[in-house]
């Protein structure tokens, strides 16, 4: 039995959950509204306000999606309720960030600056010059934001610089020494 996947999932006062055909769930919160259609092959069942996720077999696909669709559940509400937020450190000298409108402008040490526009339901701040927070409640589109926004100039190990995750530790090395 999945240690995940067996423990129920407490939906909170305020907090709508509704499941329809084909596995499809809706959760209404005070944050927003998501739904996303789950895997047909598993038992997901409401009583109270508990929802519990069963495998119907033990195949292997069924053990796998059991932990995947209770977490992805409980995802959701955690979501609706408090929403996710990921940090971004940028260090470097003349790397910064800044913020105009719903665009995020960065200038990271590239003949160009680099403009991203934030997605639907994801929001980004910048706090003074080189931090950037990145919030909302979809918490795979939050992560898939910061990734992307990470990508654009990941932390080198020589230096240091680049944008990282505000808990990432970057393993430094020891440059080149020359033969004297």
């Amino acid at each position: 039995m999945s240690r995940i996947g067996k423990m129920p999932i407490e939906v909170p006062q305020g907090v709508d959950f509704k499941l329809e055909e084909g596995n499809l769930v809706t959760v209404k919160g005070p944050k927003g509204t998501l739904s996303r259609k789950l895997a047909p092959d598993m038992n997901i069942a409401v009583e109270g306000g508990v929802v519990t996720v069963t495998r119907p077999s033990e195949l292997k696909r069924h053990k796998a999606l059991h932990g995947l669709t209770r977490t992805l559940i409980n995802n959701m509400v955690v979501g609706v309720t408090q929403g996710y937020t990921k940090t971004l450190d940028i260090i470097g000298v003349g790397y910064r960030a800044a913020k105009n409108g719903n665009k995020l402008n960065l200038t990271l040490g590239y003949s160009h600056p680099i403009e991203m526009t934030d997605p639907d339901g994801i929001t980004s701040a910048v706090e003074g010059t080189n931090k950037i927070v990145v919030s909302g409640i979809d918490k795979e589109k939050v992560g898939q934001y910061a990734a992307e926004i990470r990508e654009k100039r990941r932390p080198e190990p020589y230096k240091g610089k680049g944008v990282r995750y505000s808990n990432e530790k970057v393993r430094r090395k020891v440059g080149k020494t020359g033969k004297k």
